[in-house]
């Protein structure tokens, strides 16, 4: 039980990671998309398109607030993810496994995140659920390659 508890911040940490890179590559995205609009929109609106796919409300009036009146246009994006965004369904799909799974750890059933994924055709499901060590691998990889995480030597 020791191992697990300390197996989970560590793999919610490799989440966040790709949730970062995730993030980055919607604002670059949007901001082509939406280039009409300022830079905070473009922020907030990867921000709550995030939030919305891994289900981690932001209860923070204002963003709350900016969620509620651009609903239609984060429903859209959200759609798009599987098509727009080939290239990050395995990361995607392995972040939102482990989330479930750790989630699973501290007593959370958050199983609809995958099937709302698998309804949006972003969750690969043939695609192994992964080990703790080849997830950490693909988060270091990647974050690396973003400039978020330091390569190992």
């Amino acid at each position: 039980m020791e191992f697990e508890s300390k197996l989970v911040p560590i793999m919610r940490e490799g989440v966040d990671v790709i949730k970062m890179v995730f993030f980055k590559r919607l604002k670059t995205h949007l901001s082509q998309k939406h280039g009409d609009h300022e830079p905070s929109y473009v922020n907030k609106l990867s921000g709550a398109i995030i939030t919305e796919l891994f289900v981690t409300p932001n209860t923070e009036e204002s963003f709350a607030r900016f969620t509620e009146e651009n609903k239609m246009r984060i429903e859209e994006e959200i759609n798009n993810i599987a098509t727009e965004f080939k290239e990050l369904r395995i990361p995607l799909t392995d972040a939102l496994r482990v989330q479930v799974i750790c989630d699973h750890q501290e007593g959370i059933d958050s199983s609809s995140i995958l099937t709302r994924a698998k309804e949006l055709d972003i969750l690969l499901v043939e695609r192994e659920i992964p080990l703790p060590k080849h997830f950490l691998n693909l988060v270091r990889k990647l974050g690396s390659s973003f400039n978020l995480l330091v390569p190992q030597e």
